[in-house]
């Protein structure tokens, strides 16, 4: 049996192997550019599948001593998790410094099939009664996951 007998034995497996590699990096790579989903207060149903992330975005001015939170009752943890949250500001020309609006950013993730409620609220004390407070903002969100 000669060298080139055995390359040529192994040229398919070799050939599959090389088009399945590239196959996962285009998939995650695609993954990646595309990212989670994004969801607005209009957006009052959310439908996801299990294992996804997504990210619900609401308008943030952190300046005026507001702020988010996951409000009571909170979704079901078998269903759906926080993995975090972040504000990205977008001043406007000429505020000052301290008046930086933008969107707050609330990351979640699928996790197994089911429907939770997902309430936030915007509070500045934050406290058992908060969505009574004048200026609170409350948006309310079902999740289904597939």
């Amino acid at each position: 049996m000669e060298n080139g007998d055995i390359a040529r034995d192994t040229r398919p497996l070799v050939i599959a192997m090389a088009v399945a590699a590239l196959l996962i990096a285009l998939y995650s790579v695609a993954s990646q550019l595309s990212g989670p989903a994004v969801y607005r207060p209009g957006d009052t149903e959310i439908s996801v599948s299990a294992g996804d992330r997504f990210t619900v975005e609401v308008p943030d001015d952190p300046g005026d001593g507001y702020r988010w939170i996951i409000a009571a009752p909170r979704p079901d943890p078998a269903v759906l998790t926080a993995t975090g949250e972040h504000t990205d500001p977008d001043p406007e020309p000429g505020d000052p410094p301290s008046r930086t609006r933008g969107t707050r950013q609330l990351g979640f993730r699928a996790v197994r099939a089911g429907r939770t409620d997902l309430r936030l609220l915007r509070c500045r004390r934050c406290a058992p009664g908060a969505a009574d407070e004048p200026g609170a903002r409350a948006v309310n969100f079902r999740v289904t996951v597939d």
